[in-house]
């Protein structure tokens, strides 16, 4: 069956040799088309192709990601609730409660154990909003994602979601006219909250015996270069969960929305936090971070400099952060067309 390039389907087979019309062999007969290839006919402007006959089968019930992210949404809402009312309860009292945290963010990460689109929940469950109570609940939850990635077992998955979920908590401390500045802080009040690692590290050491968490909320802006603060030490001296609440609280930060900074795309993010990954970030916790994000863009829809919209269907082998994109025209490669470059990714 002769088939256009953009109706093929993962899993086709070549029932015909490919060849441009120069006579270069592209494809050989009985090739399964992959993302490879289909890159591949793409470079080489075939339109048509014949593939074999597919077989018709009862498509297995497909899980809705959207669908499944808007449903999270009340339990996001309430992780955010929840975290408002132990900011409050810790600035009145100096400390939080382990029954407070269970209530608040536990129910967020039971219902997400099974949500694989990430991407997804991130573009839904973001607003310029609470900003402070917001960021803390998705870097709760990013954490948790990025200790599961990396290969952590259950218990510590999770306590890597409440270091990233408390990781700001010290931020109480600080006056609300500097918190909630609708513009950019002078040095003076940069200062001043830049002061709320220490401040998190002491209400956490009067919270839990163990001082994972405590660390963490210390040394969530260090660097493993030593540029970062409040004590400039490297990474060999960064516990493990403050290194990968470190990535999840800097790329929570550079995609949300906020007064004086416009929301920039995941997947801009994704190649910023990849730069940030030789000598700022800890390289394995951000490239595990974007292996297992980069597959959740499939699918995704796609605004394209020149008002061009379409739909992430492939991303290229080599070149993360170019995929093929499919218009209602046409595919345009990224990896070598350089004349279009994402703008925007939305539901």
């Amino acid at each position: 069956m002769r088939v256009h390039i953009k109706d093929l389907q993962a899993g086709d087979r070549l029932s015909e040799d490919v060849f441009t019309p120069h006579g270069l062999h592209v494809l050989t007969q009985g090739a399964t088309l992959d993302e490879s290839a289909l890159t591949r006919l793409h470079r080489h402007s075939i339109d048509y192709v014949e593939i074999e006959s597919r077989v018709q089968a009862v498509p297995a019930p497909v899980e809705d990601n959207a669908v499944t992210a808007l449903q999270l949404r009340p339990l996001y809402q309430e992780a955010v609730s929840g975290f408002e009312y132990m900011f409050e309860k810790a600035l009145e009292e100096g400390k939080v409660y382990e029954e407070d945290l269970k209530m608040s963010f536990q129910p967020l990460v039971d219902n997400c154990k099974a949500e694989k689109d990430v991407v997804s929940l991130l573009l839904l469950l973001n607003s310029q909003d609470d900003y402070t109570y917001q960021h803390s609940v998705q870097v709760g939850m990013l954490s948790y994602y990025i200790a599961r990635w990396m290969g952590w077992d259950e218990p510590d998955a999770v306590q890597a979601g409440k270091a990233g979920f408390l990781h700001d908590i010290g931020k109480c401390r600080i006056p609300d006219a500097i918190l909630n500045k609708p513009a950019r802080l002078t040095d003076e009040e940069y200062e001043e909250i830049k002061k709320h690692p220490e401040y998190g590290y002491e209400i956490l050491s009067e919270s839990y015996v163990e001082n994972e968490l405590a660390l963490a909320a210390l040394q969530h802006h260090e660097r493993i270069n030593g540029t970062g603060y409040p004590n400039r030490i490297t990474g060999e001296s960064m516990h493990p969960l403050s290194k990968i609440v470190a990535v999840a609280d800097t790329y929570s930060a550079m995609i949300s929305s906020r007064v004086y900074q416009e929301k920039r795309d995941l997947l801009v993010v994704l190649k910023e936090l990849y730069r940030c990954s030789f000598g700022e970030l800890e390289p394995e916790v951000v490239h595990t971070f974007i292996r297992h994000m980069l597959p959740n863009f499939i699918g995704k829809k796609v605004e394209l400099t020149g008002d061009v919209t379409g739909t992430i269907v492939l991303n290229h082998p080599t070149d993360f952060f170019h995929p093929l994109v499919q218009t209602e025209q046409s595919f345009i490669d990224l990896s070598t067309n350089r004349d279009y470059e994402i703008l925007r990714i939305y539901l």
